[in-house]
């Protein structure tokens, strides 16, 4: 495998993923100044030109959700997805997708200043601050004691978010990035 990175993208997402399943895999350095995520090479690996991107042989993926079920399926060993036809895969699918569709898009909105009005079609930051901590429980996880890669999807927006020098503003969100950080193979900035 050979996974496309700039430590300054969404890439060091997926090689959270790759290191946390144990994968063997290659770093293939992208300079984003040099704009070599925009070559033709590059483009059809990942036609947007953006990280991160992940080749397996014959398989091409970009986009960390689809890369982090495409792990969660190739790797099941590594216990980071609930079972397939378990009751639980249908919640591991939604959050997912949720840190891509809501989470991501309003925390941008909230980082650059802006109202989430409706018709955009994703909610304001504080709900979903509120939705990540109702689905996070009691547990460590989402999962309870059960780290998956949905920790790592929704806990490293938060982790940028404090590598920035924005506190979340909630103690359950901080000490969820705490236990997310002081894991072996967690995002390194």
């Amino acid at each position: 495998m050979q996974l496309y990175f700039n430590p300054k993208s969404r890439a060091a997402v997926a090689k959270w993923m790759l290191d946390e399943c144990g994968a063997t895999y290659e770093i293939v350095p992208i300079d984003l100044e040099k704009r070599e995520h925009k070559t033709e090479a590059f483009l059809k690996i990942n036609p947007a030109g953006k990280l991160p991107a992940l080749v397996d042989g014959e398989a091409r993926l970009f986009e960390n959700a689809a890369i982090g079920l495409y792990l969660a399926e190739k790797f099941l060993q590594a216990g980071l997805a609930p079972a397939t036809g378990s009751p639980e895969r249908g919640r591991f699918l939604s959050l997912m997708v949720y840190s891509t569709s809501q989470l991501e898009p309003s925390m941008g909105d909230h980082l650059m200043k802006l109202e989430t009005p409706a018709q955009r079609g994703w909610t304001d930051f504080e709900t979903v601050k509120d939705v990540v901590e109702t689905e996070l429980g009691n547990g460590p996880y989402l999962f309870g004691e059960q780290f998956t890669l949905a920790d790592i999807m929704i806990g490293a927006m938060f982790m940028w978010q404090r590598h920035w020098g924005i506190p979340s503003g909630r103690p359950k969100l901080e000490a969820y990035m705490d236990r997310l950080a002081a894991r072996t193979a967690a995002m390194k900035f």
